[in-house]
């Protein structure tokens, strides 16, 4: 039976549902906000200290911190929603980790083409900011559409 369900869902999905897209937008957005705090500020500590550390070193620990901020964020989102610490911990973990790690990818990658990574100025970070959202936002909304799943 349940195999019956998952087919007719499978051909019952769509892309054009407007409060999905809002919904998922939304999703999307705190998810880009954890993820921007742990990664930008990674980021900018090494900018301003100059210390001398690899790129490559500085972009797979500034994807590390935006994913642990990211969760934390989301974590806090979820428990202000009732949900009690571990139930919030592995929602957060198991519902987004996937577009988070896209997302970072996504957002590291856009600064290393532009500046050549690990660099924060006034024109890239918001060209980073939209790249990262709209990578995982399908996503999300396929999630919610199909699983009715959503870290928030």
């Amino acid at each position: 039976m349940n195999y019956l369900v998952n087919m007719e869902a499978v051909a019952n999905f769509h892309w054009k549902c407007k409060h999905t897209w809002i919904t998922s937008a939304k999703n999307t957005g705190w998810c880009l906000l954890g993820c921007a705090i742990g990664d930008f500020g990674t980021i900018l500590f090494f900018q301003l200290t100059k210390i001398p550390f690899p790129v490559l070193w500085i972009m797979l620990l500034a994807i590390f911190n935006g994913l642990i901020t990211s969760i934390i964020l989301e974590t806090i989102v979820l428990m202000n929603q009732k949900f009690n610490l571990s139930s919030a911990l592995k929602t957060a973990l198991s519902m987004s980790f996937l577009s988070m790690i896209g997302m970072e990818i996504a957002m590291n990658l856009t600064d290393y083409i532009l500046t050549g990574g690990a660099m924060l100025n006034w024109w890239v970070v918001p060209i980073m900011l939209i790249v990262g959202f709209l990578t995982p936002w399908p996503y999300n909304y396929w999630r919610l559409k199909k699983f009715n799943q959503a870290c928030h």
